[in-house]
């Protein structure tokens, strides 16, 4: 190697060294404080690892003071950022009490949700696969968010696949198969597409509703299987403060020329026909009155998404004030 080449080399190393030392804001949350002049600032930060090929994530808070009059905001930095691993995402709730810290389980484990209080872990709820896979995290499809009272936590994961039929010597097999058995195996099952690129066999993007007293989690009813959901927020309650309805965006699998599927590169050309929706909670009942029974004791989930949105060809990124 000339000497030229290896004064190249080791500027551009040294070049990559300095960008990668740059941390990038993810996400960013601000709480308001019982001093009007005081709020707290939030933010997760990532920075590559080289070595590990991996992205190292922070989290950092910082103390906004502000001024009546021209003076200038004054931001006190916590010292250092703290470093979480094995963290998919997190996200406060509201007020800035609790956290929701998400752990995505490797292909075939659970998916962990914590919900951190401000001194300790105040419960962990184990999700299994049979219910969802691990949840979106990506710019596009990821989508957590805390009800107005944090009490129910709704977010965006992974459908759960559709069992697949299992064969032995003797033909199709009805009873439980386990993947042990060396004597049968299992089909392929129907195939489905997927989004492509970095979303390549990754299940369809579901919405999901988390009760955080009972630990319980319940898929929402109502969204068409030709419908891909993400970015979900929770609408403000209504003046009664009964009603509890979820807005998100849907894309529609179908969404090319004469209705053909188009959803590879949606990472890169997000430009797909999308409309915001909104569903009630699957948490939320309300009386049938086909199947209410006379007393009015019995009810049915109200599951029905709506289009909010159908003059628009494109609609994304739901926000309330």
């Amino acid at each position: 190697m000339d000497a030229m080449s290896s004064e190249e080399y080791a500027s551009q190393s040294k070049l990559l060294q300095e960008f990668t030392n740059v941390p990038s804001i993810e996400s960013a949350w601000l709480f308001k404080t019982n001093n009007e002049d005081r709020s707290t600032a939030m933010f997760s930060i990532s920075q590559p690892d080289l070595l590990a090929n991996k992205k190292r994530k922070y989290i950092l808070h910082s103390h906004i003071v502000t001024h009546d009059g021209t003076m200038p905001l004054e931001c006190h930095w916590s010292p250092f950022p703290i470093e979480i691993t094995g963290v998919s995402a997190v996200v406060p709730s509201r007020s800035g009490s609790k956290l929701l810290v998400v752990r995505n389980g490797e292909k075939g484990s659970r998916t962990r949700l914590q919900i951190v209080n401000q001194s300790h872990v105040e419960k962990e709820i184990h999700v299994d696969q049979s219910i969802h896979g691990p949840l979106y995290t990506d710019e596009w499809f990821q989508g957590i968010s805390w009800n107005h009272e944090e009490t129910f936590i709704a977010y965006i994961a992974e459908q759960s696949p559709q069992p697949k039929p299992a064969f032995d010597d003797a033909g199709y097999r009805k009873e439980s198969y386990s993947e042990e058995d060396c004597n049968s195996w299992r089909g392929q099952g129907d195939w489905e597409e997927d989004w492509g690129e970095t979303y390549s066999r990754k299940g369809r993007p579901s919405l999901f509703v988390l009760d955080i007293a009972s630990g319980e989690v319940r898929a929402a009813r109502g969204v068409t299987k030709s419908i891909s959901v993400g970015q979900v927020v929770w609408a403000p309650p209504s003046s009664s403060g009964h009603q509890k309805l979820l807005v998100f965006v849907g894309w529609l699998e179908h969404n090319g020329f004469q209705s053909t599927a188009r959803k590879l590169g949606i990472k890169y050309c997000s430009n797909r026909p999308c409309s915001l929706y909104a569903i009630h909670s699957p948490f939320e009942e309300e009386p049938n009155a086909d199947n209410a029974s006379v007393g009015g004791s019995e009810s049915v989930p109200a599951s029905v998404a709506t289009n909010l949105t159908p003059s628009i060809s494109s609609a994304f990124f739901p926000r309330f004030r």
